[in-house]
């Protein structure tokens, strides 16, 4: 959630910010200001009663009995205006929090405006392999060697689902493991966290309510959610919470599967593995002081690069204008990576901070000395990555033209040795 006080404060500033991202955040701003003026508005109304009240039974006592009758009258009316406004006002400030959880975090001064045409490539890494055949894309590849099943999850869970078997359920475990042992490398705290979160951890990281559609609940009462990524988990772990000096900053990993609706994607990416409900990933998070806030986004977007170096898998980074951020973003970087049958480059990691925005709303705060007032963290996540895409990508740019795949130097002391998969299993 964004200051309240900006509101009117800055107001100008931060509508120019949403108009930079798109124009239906620049209405849900109008919509959070408008509900902000009014509840000013009955507070100030709501003082002026106090006030009046204060000063009436201050007067009770200097009044001849003849008119204290009148004034007692006239207070029941003040006090009883007062205790109806304070009830409008409670009504107002739920509106007004309710309305500002729809508005987007500000981007910082160096993200560029518009929409995904205004990204800007940063760099590149690895080199994009040729081959002397047509590369085959990952799900031929992974039905030819019996290592992944659409069809049979498909008739169980339909569509935007995979089965992986033997070699393919081996490597990706395999994937995963050593994105965790990178990631304790870095420094990061391993946690094994809930599927399961309520409804306030959803709205806490800024899923909720914009991601009402795209998420999968699982009962109303009270309301739970199959987490979309545990950036949700490992941001909450400290909800409600003052951080003691010394504290910070807080690095965190997990891998979790996440479940997307994937609304409004009908018709993208339908085959394969690039978008399913259901996917594994590898979650960067971390906690830490404003003023390193941005010294840590370059450190975390080249913990995930690190990934895709050992790997060996050629990428590219990209700074996200505005309007290609997500919802709780204040500044990303996007990881994409190349994909040979589609001969462009995929997204497989995204990384972000959010500077204090899931911090107001998860009301997480810490102190940078004992006795200061409590400030609110940054917060900071990214995929360390997304383990269906780099499975896929590995199949893809490691492939052989015997329908074989080579496994990256780094993955072979997770697989026993094994530096080939083929149909017959591992070798």
């Amino acid at each position: 959630m964004i200051d309240p006080k900006l509101l009117t404060e800055d107001y100008d500033r931060v509508l120019a910010a949403m108009q930079a991202r798109h124009s239906d955040y620049a209405a849900a701003l109008e919509k959070a200001h408008e509900a902000y003026e009014a509840w000013r508005a009955a507070r100030a109304e709501l003082d002026e009663l106090r006030h009046r009240l204060k000063e009436g039974s201050k007067k009770m006592r200097t009044v001849s009995a003849e008119e204290r009758d009148t004034l007692r009258a006239r207070l029941k009316e003040l006090s009883d205006a007062v205790k109806a406004r304070e009830e409008e006002i409670h009504a107002l400030d739920e509106a007004r929090l309710e309305a500002l959880l729809h508005v987007p975090n500000i981007p910082l001064p160096d993200v560029q405006p518009g929409d995904e045409s205004a990204n800007e490539e940063v760099r590149r890494w690895g080199q994009i392999p040729e081959f002397d055949f047509t590369p085959k894309p990952h799900w031929e590849i992974g039905e030819h060697l019996g290592i992944i099943d659409f069809e049979r999850a498909a008739r169980m869970s339909g569509s935007r689902f995979a089965v992986l078997t033997g070699a393919g359920a081996r490597l990706e475990r395999a994937i995963e493991s050593f994105m965790l042992d990178l990631a304790r490398e870095h420094g990061y705290t391993e946690v094994s966290v809930p599927h399961l979160v309520r409804r306030e951890a959803m709205v806490g990281t800024g899923q909720l309510p914009h991601l009402e559609n795209d998420t999968y609940k699982t009962q109303d009462d009270p309301p739970y959610y199959l987490i979309p990524t545990a950036e949700v988990t490992l941001v909450n772990l400290h909800r409600d919470e003052i951080l003691e000096p010394g504290s910070l900053p807080l690095y965190y990993v997990a891998a979790t599967p996440c479940y997307r609706a994937e609304a409004g994607s009908h018709g993208r990416d339908v085959r394969g593995l690039i978008r399913q409900h259901q996917f594994r990933k590898v979650e960067l998070v971390k906690v830490v002081e404003p003023e390193h806030s941005d010294d840590e986004l370059e450190k975390l977007v080249n913990n995930a690069e690190e990934v895709l170096r050992r790997l060996k898998l050629p990428y590219r980074v990209l700074r996200l204008a505005a309007g290609d951020m997500g919802f709780a973003a204040a500044k990303t970087y996007d990881l994409e990576v190349w994909v040979p049958s589609e001969g462009k480059y995929r997204e497989i990691s995204s990384c972000s901070t959010t500077t204090d925005f899931q911090a107001r709303r998860a009301k997480i705060r810490y102190r940078a000395k004992a006795g200061e007032k409590p400030r609110l963290v940054h917060t900071l996540n990214g995929s360390g990555l997304a383990v269906g895409r780099t499975f896929l990508a590995i199949l893809e740019n490691y492939q052989n033209s015997d329908g074989t795949v080579t496994v990256p130097e780094a993955l072979r002391p997770y697989l026993g040795g094994a530096s080939l998969i083929t149909a017959e299993g591992l070798k």
